[in-house]
């Protein structure tokens, strides 16, 4: 009897050790979280005035789009973000939620992915619906040692259980659903530097081989690397992106804009020219906007277009890659194709290159949301958030109203809504960039209001707490 009972407490053990190294590794969860708390992240890349980036975190990078979406069959909107599992832990769950537009309330996130101990928001995961309103969510990978993943989920509009679909090398996932073709999936991969592919399917199952759409080669020996931000207007599909001299990524530089209406098969300028892809000329015809001649460096935010389907890019410019007033002052520019030409103006300016926020285009009303106030940390990433419009096609605008104000932490990363209705229009979170803290997340409308999602939650739906 001895020898049995030391049996089995050494298999009960052992069973409890494998649960406890399972919990460490990356795995779908399909479990609630009672309550919304952002992932908070430092680079650990300090100069005199802080880091490079860091703070709350829960809906960067601006290379991972869309992170929202609305779907009016069933009056809700879907979003991801990156969250944790309290406010002292930097350990990365890949989240969605939804919001009910008809009861006002917010479901309780679920867990589409847990990472597995990492705590690096550039595994953040993107969103999209297919034709059929299954919710797909791209979770992010990080260089070739971590893996991306696609899971759907199980029934139509729900979020409360996901597959797993793929398993492979992806990161910065940018996914869109073309009516009528299915989905094409703009991403990065790393080659030691950070060059740009898509990959198609009509059914989210089974995908192409991946294409290489860009890397430049300052010489035929010498790679680059880009970022990008990508949309669709209808069986348009577009993408501007920057370039990476030598893989630098802290030397970011020049607009390249690609656009393509067969899904892929051909690629062309915005006045039609052919472009052959990969696209390996830094001098090439897709070059809208030479910056490396002004020494300045480029930060890609969003691109959206106007209702004829001509693109707005929102960007901003430096000096440099390190905070402070030195490589100031960071300008956000509204980069627009006319139908004719391309424009490029001024909006406004804020005090790191790594304030992000999104442009929101309502008939002749253009919006930027972005944390264009410098406070509370100043020289930190975020900041209060402002609303600036324009009512004569980015040619000027004006500061209409500050969204949030007398705010403990920064605020950044403001992400629109794919099709977005009030009241959530676009959604946020924040953090102290200084410091390790907690991170809140929100939502607001047209008119500036804002709602605070619920931190902590004893119900499966509650409402979001107002709080302008």
């Amino acid at each position: 009897m001895q020898l049995i009972f030391l049996n089995l407490t050494f298999l009960f053990l052992i069973a409890f050790l494998n649960t406890f190294s399972q919990s460490e590794k990356e795995g779908s969860s399909n479990t609630t979280v009672n309550g919304y708390r952002g992932i908070w992240f430092t680079l650990n890349q300090f100069s005199t005035y802080g880091d490079k980036y860091s703070g709350g975190l829960g809906t960067y990078t601006a290379h991972h789009i869309p992170m929202a979406i609305y779907a009016p069959e069933v009056n809700k909107t879907f979003f991801v973000y990156g969250g944790t599992t309290d406010k002292q832990a930097r350990h990365l769950l890949c989240m969605i939620g939804s919001f009910d537009h008809k009861t006002k309330m917010v479901s309780k996130p679920t867990i589409v992915h847990d990472k597995g101990g990492v705590d690096d928001p550039h595994d953040n995961p993107s969103i999209m619906l297919d034709g059929e309103g299954y919710v797909w969510v791209f979770v992010s990978g990080r260089n070739t040692t971590r893996k991306g993943y696609k899971y759907r989920s199980k029934q139509p509009y729900s979020i409360d259980a996901f597959e797993q679909i793929t398993e492979e090398v992806f990161t910065y996932p940018q996914p869109w659903h073309v009516k009528g073709q299915g989905f094409f999936h703009f991403f990065t991969k790393y080659t030691g530097v950070r060059e740009l592919y898509f990959e198609t399917s009509t059914n989210g199952k089974t995908w192409s081989d991946d294409i290489k759409l860009a890397g430049i080669k300052a010489s035929s020996d010498i790679k680059s690397g880009h970022y990008q931000v990508s949309n669709h207007y209808g069986n348009k599909i577009i993408t501007f992106f920057n370039w990476h001299p030598n893989g630098n990524v802290d030397k970011r530089t020049n607009i390249y804009y690609l656009e393509t209406s067969d899904f892929g098969k051909h690629w062309q300028t915005i006045t039609g020219i052919s472009i052959n892809i990969p696209l390996q000329d830094v001098n090439s015809m897709a070059l809208v906007s030479d910056y490396i001649s002004q020494q300045k460096n480029v930060y890609l935010c969003d691109v959206t277009f106007d209702k004829h389907g001509n693109p707005i890019c929102i960007y901003l410019t430096s000096k440099g890659h390190e905070p402070g007033p030195q490589n100031g002052p960071r300008e956000w520019r509204c980069l627009y194709w006319t139908g004719k030409k391309w424009e490029d103006n001024l909006i406004c300016t804020s005090d790191h290159n790594y304030d992000m926020g999104s442009l929101i285009v309502n008939g002749q009303t253009w919006t930027l949301i972005a944390p264009t106030e410098n406070s509370p940390q100043v020289h930190g990433s975020g900041g209060e958030i402002s609303m600036w419009q324009s009512k004569n096609k980015g040619h000027s605008w004006r500061e209409i109203k500050r969204v949030t104000q007398q705010s403990d932490r920064n605020h950044n990363y403001v992400r629109r809504v794919v099709n977005g209705v009030p009241p959530f229009i676009y959604f946020w979170s924040d953090g102290d960039p200084g410091k390790q803290s907690i991170s809140y997340l929100y939502f607001g409308d047209y008119e500036g209001h804002v709602w605070q999602l619920p931190y902590t939650m004893q119900q499966q739906e509650e409402l979001p707490h107002q709080i302008r």
